[in-house]
């Protein structure tokens, strides 16, 4: 299997989204109104269907260390990039304005700690564009002109924007790992991403399906348009609410709970709501609240993998499913050059597993993630990493 880094994904993560992968998009729909766009746009058959099948696929790796695993698929020789010496990472990335990102970017400094120890990676200077295309341009453009790169570590902020600047890093002759979101180039040495969007609305909308009778209505709370990630959950799910039958209704909301809990309230208002759809959970419990002021049954429902989410979910007793954009992600590009330095090789496309977290495992995720904050997402792949666990708590 070898999809081209042409089909932007992820990632999330994350993201990608307000709280998933930080993308972001000068377009903000009215918050009270669907895309208002021709969805079909964002819908590419095949690309669901490879999707379709990756959930069921076999990984490669140990299920313990699942950012480890990938699909089976192309490998790249990195043998020209083995060196016997510690070697200087150079790692722009897009943000870490929201808590997916901020999330794994604790995630990548214990990791980053764990390897400096080993003597893997000398230092890591990272630049952090504050979900800038301009700002990241020129950061990518700024450690190329310095010239004491041993690696590059990219998570774009877009797609197109950041393609130009990706090849001038490839350019260098020096490896460069891009992660979360891909760019339009097959010049890096890997691009690493979880399954992907498709993958994320396939698995929210059968469990909805499933859960619900033709007929019933469902809210679906966005983010943002346009954004790839985010886009391709709702193509994908909304191809599966009209193939069975249940009316489905799309609202952006830029994840503020203020205004979830509003479009809630008003849909509530206007007539049974028997379920809620998110393309990221974050603003899940403003949700939640909203049935619980007016007084009516829990929805069926798919949130997150946030820890507010996962709380909420157990404090209530709904029926519902934590999708994941494996946050775990943000330990694989540091590992990545790990096995790069040493010569080895690695996935020219490195897809990770993108496993939704259900009920039977609910409370054993909020064991392991006991005193993490609400923004804190469960699978963080941390435990075992030095810091464990105050890094992530005391954020």
């Amino acid at each position: 299997m070898r999809t081209t880094m042409k089909r932007t994904l992820a990632v999330a993560s994350a993201a990608a989204l307000v709280a998933l992968a930080g993308c972001s998009t000068d377009e903000i729909s009215d918050t009270n109104e669907g895309s208002g766009s021709d969805d079909t746009e964002w819908f590419v058959q095949a690309d669901f269907d490879e999707q379709d099948e990756q959930r069921d696929a076999t990984f490669e790796g140990d299920p313990e260390t699942p950012w480890l695993q990938y699909i089976d698929g192309d490998m790249t020789d990195t043998s020209e990039f083995a060196r016997d010496e510690a070697g200087k990472v150079c790692f722009a990335n897009a943000s870490i304005s929201n808590p997916w990102r901020q999330t794994g970017w604790i995630t990548m400094q214990q990791q980053l700690q764990a390897l400096q120890d080993e003597g893997v990676i000398s230092e890591m200077e990272t630049r952090d564009a504050q979900d800038s295309d301009d700002t990241q341009i020129a950061d990518i453009d700024y450690f190329i002109s310095e010239g004491n790169c041993d690696a590059f570590v990219i998570s774009p902020n877009s797609t197109a924007a950041m393609t130009p600047a990706v090849e001038r890093a490839c350019e260098t002759g020096k490896p460069v790992v891009v992660f979360d979101r891909g760019v339009e180039t097959d010049c890096p040495t890997t691009f690493i991403h979880p399954i992907g969007g498709y993958a994320w609305g396939i698995d929210t909308a059968n469990f909805l399906v499933e859960e619900l009778d033709e007929g019933d209505r469902v809210v679906a709370l966005r983010i943002l348009p346009g954004v790839d990630v985010l886009e391709t959950r709702w193509a994908a799910a909304e191809k599966i609410f009209e193939d069975n039958g249940i009316e489905a209704e799309d609202h952006f909301t830029e994840g503020d709970p203020a205004t979830i809990k509003q479009v809630v309230t008003d849909a509530i208002n206007q007539g049974d709501v028997d379920g809620i759809w998110m393309d990221a959970g974050d603003g899940a419990v403003a949700a939640i609240e909203a049935f619980e002021d007016a007084g009516v049954d829990y929805p069926v429902m798919t949130g997150e993998d946030e820890m507010s989410f996962l709380r909420k979910w157990e404090e209530t007793g709904l029926t519902g499913l934590a999708p994941v954009y494996s946050n775990f992600q943000w330990r694989t590009p540091l590992l990545a050059v790990q096995r790069i330095f040493a010569g080895e090789e690695v996935p020219t496309e490195w897809v990770l597993p993108q496993t939704p977290i259900t009920e039977d495992e609910r409370a054993q995720y909020l064991a392991d993630n006991e005193g993490m904050p609400d923004g804190h997402y469960a699978k963080f792949g941390g435990d075992g990493l030095p810091g464990f666990p105050e890094a992530w708590q005391d954020r």
